[in-house]
């Protein structure tokens, strides 16, 4: 067994311990240092890095229960594969959120181009009217190049998969159960499509049932994984609703497409227009606002222009705060018009962003291959 599947067998681990979400997960690295010494530790050291009574009982319970290796195994006969926060692979857009999920389990491929990724979700109850903006608009983003992110529910979320698929897009879906289990179990089909073209993702464990307390916490990662959100349609009690709350938390864009004010099908979008959602009346709306318009030329860029020293260079000293062309030019020692022509090829690849006022940031973790066998 090589390194990494046996550190998988850990994270697995204590993903299925109950009471060890992401925050007492982070404690216990930083006080054992690694998840294998972690999942090792004395009572006396798991109570000093924080565990309670209960989680500590969890623990020592699933410690004495559970056949790691066993589970490992179980994961590749369902077809799925793992990401963790050691992963290389493991999606950039969610690693930046508060307490991102631990551990992902996938069915089929997150690419480096799901960097570029909209989040389309709504009702379940969808009218005739969600339901052609939604194949519109999902179909549009997916042709010009954008992932789109849902949760493969009935109504909106399905019609978004369905529309980026027809479109020969890819999408995601972000499941509330074990990736295991289908759910809805009409949308088998349309799963297995899904793997094809994108992926299947769940924080859950294996055999995990779809209880509905388990869709609201995975609206986070939908809207994690996601530049922006778009909702579609929406009431005011659906769960789309707390996909934009998860969205305006984590820094992401809002957008919502009006409806009628007599439709109640329409009323929770008509409300996140008036709280300051940005509305939606055509896909450009959302390509303008998130500077997508040329992510197809991006992935061309990317895979036809490689990359240099200077290009190395530059992204060393690049971060997710903003640095300003003149101080990247001092800490080089290039001449100023270098900087910023290989600022601009690195801009088209995708590789960095300009945030205004010549300043830039680094768009993705450099050296960073999201795919995944």
């Amino acid at each position: 067994m090589n390194d990494d599947r046996r550190d998988d067998r850990y994270w697995v681990g204590f993903n299925i311990v109950r009471g060890i979400g992401p925050t007492r997960l982070r404690a216990l690295l930083d006080y054992f240092g690694d998840v294998e010494h972690a999942w090792h530790g004395a009572s006396e050291e798991l109570r000093s890095a924080g565990l309670d009574r209960r989680s500590l009982e969890s623990l020592l319970a699933a410690r004495a229960a559970l056949d790691l290796d066993r589970e490992l195994e179980r994961i590749a006969e369902a077809g799925a594969h793992l990401l963790t926060w050691e992963s290389p692979g493991y999606p950039r857009l969610l690693r930046e959120i508060h307490d991102p999920p631990p551990v992902l389990y996938v069915k089929g491929r997150i690419t480096q181009e799901d960097a570029w990724a909209v989040a389309v979700v709504g009702t379940r109850r969808a009218t005739v009217y969600g339901r052609e903006v939604t194949r519109q608009l999902a179909a549009a983003l997916a042709r010009s190049g954008v992932t789109i992110v849902s949760g493969m529910a009935r109504g909106i979320d399905s019609e978004a998969h369905q529309a980026a698929l027809r479109a020969g897009g890819r999408t995601i879906a972000v499941l509330g159960c074990g990736i295991d289990r289908v759910y809805p179990p009409e949308n088998r089909k349309l799963a297995e499509e899904i793997i094809a073209h994108g992926a299947l993702v769940s924080d859950y464990p294996l055999g995990t049932k779809p209880e509905g307390r388990n869709f609201p916490p995975r609206n986070r990662i939908i809207s994690g994984l996601s530049l922006g959100v778009l909702v579609a349609e929406a009431g005011v009690r659906s769960g789309a609703l707390i996909t934009a709350d998860f969205a305006a938390e984590q820094g992401r864009d809002v957008f919502a497409v009006p409806g009628s004010i007599l439709a109640r099908g329409s009323a929770g979008t008509n409300r996140l227009i008036r709280e300051g959602a940005k509305v939606v009346l055509e896909a450009e709306d959302v390509l303008e606002e998130l500077n997508l318009m040329m992510v197809a030329e991006q992935v061309e860029a990317r895979q036809v222009l490689p990359t240099d020293e200077a290009e190395a260079a530059l992204l060393a000293h690049l971060s997710s705060e903003p640095t300003h062309v003149d101080e990247l030019r001092q800490r080089m020692g290039l001449p100023i018009a270098q900087v910023t022509s290989t600022l601009a090829l690195m801009e088209l690849k995708g590789m960095v962003r300009q945030v205004g006022g010549m300043k830039y940031v680094v768009a993705r973790e450099p050296g960073v291959e999201y795919a995944v066998d």
